[in-house]
């Protein structure tokens, strides 16, 4: 079999097109406040049926624009998932909030609604949902709750550009227009990427505007007093994202709809091989689901076996495999403990998870000759290790 070793768990696929975008660019008068920031940002809009899109520096500084947007401030409490990447809480800590976690549902690994609920108290001013692996979350059930208690929904969808939703409303749609707030991310394992990046996608022109003032250190621009005078009225940041970069966005959003077809299509691959081996538990995906598939997580049943999960993600380093393990809770983490008092055993569900997950390779360019190379490892390493009375 001949594959290229090793295989990373994640990685971007830039072709020369996407190389001429930038070149073009740096040959260009703009390379950063110009046209082409204001047309990756319509594109990724009208894409997602949003109204406004604001791009940012990174998806972190997203999130950070999506609370601020909303007003968190210190004393504010937001519900989010603990098994996200600690961006998702961070942003709002930026902001003096504090996260309270709940836990998730064991099959879809999403935020668990009923869960939600029960955190809510008036302090509560915000849900913040994370689309895990790029599978959307039970949106009708998490808006209902929403609704129910006047509280906006950011949804982390970081790993769900090119995700659908098939909910109540009957025809799918697309992630990016349901939440009051939706965050995306352009890293280079994500969907597509622009080197680093991030975008909201809003329907509320007030959050359009205070986003846009926020990413640009909150100026604010008087032109009836003169074309050059600016005021800052409220605290802002440097969080604008390139021309350069967006070049890049856009050269790879001609790509997307080809890159989440190859992406579902490795995961059915996946899914197959192992569907009838107990030792591995899959993640499922919903029937109002189509994921767009960021990552693609097992867990191993380690009662089941002879060697825990640290030693399965080893024996697949020798094999070239590189994997990754997505996530560590976010209460695991020092900060955290130290600052809000959350301590291990606070959500078992995602401490399950995270204790036997192994994140196994898929992006786009992984062969299918790759795809069989992993299937065959990983079936290899279960059937050596297997408990015989298993």
């Amino acid at each position: 079999m001949s594959i290229k070793i090793p295989i990373p768990y994640g990685k971007q696929w830039i072709d020369e097109d996407d190389i001429e975008a930038v070149v073009e660019v740096l040959k260009s008068d703009w390379l950063t406040c110009g046209p082409k920031v204001d047309e990756f940002e319509r594109l990724i809009a009208d894409y997602c049926n949003a109204k406004y899109a604001v791009a940012f520096s990174s998806g972190t500084a997203a999130l950070h624009g999506a609370y601020n947007a909303l007003g968190i401030k210190p004393g504010d409490e937001i519900i989010t998932t603990p098994l996200t990447f600690s961006a998702t809480s961070n942003g709002a800590v930026y902001c003096g909030g504090k996260p309270v976690f709940a836990d998730v549902k064991p099959d879809t690994l999403n935020i668990d609604g009923a869960k939600i609920e029960e955190k809510i108290n008036s302090k509560t001013k915000a849900i913040a949902i994370v689309d895990f692996a790029g599978q959307p979350c039970d949106f009708d059930a998490i808006l209902a709750i929403a609704k129910k208690h006047n509280l906006p929904i950011i949804e982390d969808a970081a790993h769900a550009l090119g995700s659908q939703y098939n909910g109540l409303a009957g025809s799918p749609q697309k992630i990016g227009s349901m939440a009051d707030l939706t965050i995306l991310s352009f890293h280079p394992v994500k969907t597509i990427c622009s080197g680093e990046g991030g975008m909201v996608l809003t329907n509320s022109e007030e959050f359009f505007k205070k986003m846009r003032n926020f990413r640009h250190h909150g100026i604010v621009k008087k032109p009836e007093v003169g074309p050059w005078y600016y005021e800052i009225e409220e605290l802002g940041y440097n969080y604008r994202l390139t021309d350069i970069h967006c070049a890049l966005g856009i050269s790879q959003f001609k790509k997307l709809d080809k890159f989440v077809a190859r992406r579902r299509a490795i995961v059915e691959k996946y899914q197959k091989a192992f569907k009838s081996i107990s030792e591995i538990i899959l993640i499922k995906e919903e029937s109002f689901a189509k994921s767009a598939w960021h990552i693609y997580p097992v867990q191993f049943d380690l009662a089941k076996l002879k060697i825990g999960r640290k030693e399965i993600f080893e024996q697949l380093g020798e094999r070239g495999i590189k994997c990754q393990v997505h996530y560590a809770p976010v209460h695991f983490m020092p900060f955290y403990q130290k600052t809000f008092g959350y301590k291990k055993g606070d959500f078992p569900i995602a401490e399950q998870y995270y204790q036997r997950a192994i994140t196994l390779p898929l992006f786009p360019k992984l062969t299918d000759k790759e795809v069989d190379y992993v299937i065959e490892s990983v079936k290899e390493i279960v059937d050596s290790n297997r408990l015989q009375h298993f």
